[in-house]
């Protein structure tokens, strides 16, 4: 096996019986099939018009097929966004849309979602494609029919082309150039992503994707894997009982999980726990979510110090806390990690002395912008580093500290869920004069939404009320967006300006928490 990183597909050429992919059902793959069906889609997308860089996305659960629209993206110079697969019809439809993609490939699971939202949006016919049946799209299968399972020529790298929050609610793209580089040296300068956290190219290592891989954390992470020539093993669905038995029976050696997993896990009966076998871990890595330092100490008391712990966003990053550094100091989400840096800044941009919370600053390690919002990319940075817009603090020795969350967004089970998007499906029906929505504690996922709303002159506030207005959001949300539960008030708490103080509202929730963290 190689000592340095030559990419899945350098490696797949010289190694090509060697297990790449065990998928949810547990069939094996070879990384010559999946080369093969990766080199096969360039050339059956390029037949169908795709160019250098266009725009793909794909609706699609864990599986081989999203691995092999990965791994042709990233050697065709095409944009990749993945689509998370609970959205609804208009909100798929205004992503494509936005994106402007000449293909998606969805799968059949989600077929209602995805022919709806490809119609809406106006893809190409040519460019909508399907695993399994689909009514109007073209089965992924007739796109690879009769095509060589060569590699294309003019390859290039592609480029991550993720959404976030904007400033509407609407998410907003995370728009890069692509790098004017050879697929195998972007993998080669994209590599430190992995080895950070002590992980080394080749060996006996074997990748456990736990989550869906439209985040992106678990997206990158099992696509370097494939790139380090690791076994990666899918998961189609978190159950907790389910990745004990992955780990034990595939010798799982690194995996990426959510705070919420390892709460799920704890939650186990001590006894079953015991029936599997976790020694093989060397490197779990976790974010995405506050951790609590309880929940912490006992994963760490029985993966063992494996666990790494980093702070960073779709839009870069970052820290890191190896699992040494965060038991000396318990709740750090750790220190910049190589070209990286971290600056904590009051409300004028001036640096704030340790142990003083201000917004966290990131330096930018690589331009981008946020698609068609000049405001956006503009408000969010300072001499060369961005904001995500949280709030923490720097100790005497570098680590940082988070003490809040971004200003509104609420995360749920590891889940980034926008509150001006709930707000904004809320207000669209009549009853709603005002509305604030937060999170509020659940101790199993961390947050849960938490709509307050001020009726509109006519309406009675109740139980039939809520139901109307949870109905409503439902036919425009998903359902991991809804509120949980719904108040009412006489007015909301707003300044003369029209200034909402949410904290107002939110903070009594969070009363004799020392954090959200």
């Amino acid at each position: 096996m190689p000592s340095e990183v030559r990419g899945f597909w350098a490696g797949a050429a010289a190694d090509p019986d060697r297990v790449a992919l065990i998928d949810a059902a547990g069939r094996e793959w070879s990384a010559a099939a999946l080369l093969s069906g990766a080199n096969q889609l360039v050339h059956g997308l390029r037949a169908r018009g795709m160019r250098t860089g266009d725009r793909i996305a794909t609706l699609l659960p864990n599986g081989p097929e999203l691995i092999q629209v990965l791994l042709a993206t990233f050697q065709a110079g095409w944009h990749y966004t993945a689509l998370n697969t609970h959205l609804t019809a208009p909100e798929v439809a205004h992503i494509l849309g936005d994106a402007g993609v000449s293909a998606v490939i969805g799968h059949q699971r989600h077929g209602a979602t995805f022919a709806a939202a490809a119609d809406e949006a106006g893809v190409p016919v040519a460019g909508r494609i399907s695993v399994g049946d689909v009514a109007g799209c073209v089965p992924l299968a007739d796109v690879l029919e009769r095509q060589p399972a060569t590699p294309p020529g003019d390859r290039i790298a592609g480029q991550f082309m993720q959404y976030t929050s904007g400033t509407t609610g609407h998410p907003k793209a995370v728009l890069r150039d692509l790098p004017p580089l050879e697929p195998e040296v972007w993998v080669r300068l994209y590599a430190s992503n992995l080895t950070r956290y002590d992980i080394t190219p080749g060996g006996d290592d074997v990748h456990l994707v736990t989550s869906p891989m439209y985040h992106m954390a678990p997206l990158a992470f099992g696509l370097l894997s494939l790139h380090f020539e690791h076994t990666v093993v899918l998961m189609d669905g978190w159950d907790p009982e389910t990745a004990l038995t992955l780990i034990d029976r595939h010798r799982v050696t690194t995996t990426h999980m959510v705070p919420t997993q390892f709460h799920r896990l704890l939650l186990l009966d001590d006894q079953l726990r015991a029936k599997f076998d976790v020694s093989s871990l060397r490197n779990v890595m976790h974010a995405a979510a506050p951790c609590p330092v309880d929940t912490k100490r006992r994963m760490l008391d029985w993966f063992g110090p494996v666990i790494y712990e980093y702070y960073g966003a779709t839009e870069g990053g970052g820290t890191i806390a190896r699992p040494d550094e965060w038991l000396q100091h318990p709740g750090t989400v750790g220190r910049p990690w190589e070209g990286a840096d971290v600056r904590v800044l009051d409300d004028d941009g001036r640096d704030v002395p340790p142990g003083t919370v201000g917004t966290v600053y990131l330096k930018l390690l690589g331009d981008f912008e946020y698609k068609d919002d000049p405001e956006k990319t503009a408000a969010n940075r300072v001499d060369g580093y961005f904001t995500v817009g949280d709030v923490g603090e720097l100790d005497d020795e570098g680590y940082l500290y988070l003490r809040d969350r971004k200003i509104d967004m609420i995360i749920s089970g590891g889940v980034n869920i926008y509150p001006a998007e709930v707000e904004s499906s809320l207000l669209s029906h009549p009853a709603v004069g005002d509305v604030a929505v937060f999170g509020v504690p659940h101790d199993d996922w961390g947050e849960e939404v938490k709509a307050v709303v001020e009726p509109a002159a006519g309406w009675q506030p109740g139980p039939d009320l809520v139901a109307e207005l949870l109905e409503h959001c439902g036919s425009q949300l998903a359902a991991y967006k809804l509120p949980r539960s719904i108040d009412f008030v006489d007015a909301l708490p707003r300044d003369p300006n029209g200034k909402l103080y949410k904290r107002k509202l939110r903070d009594p929730y969070w009363a004799g928490r020392e954090s959200r963290i």
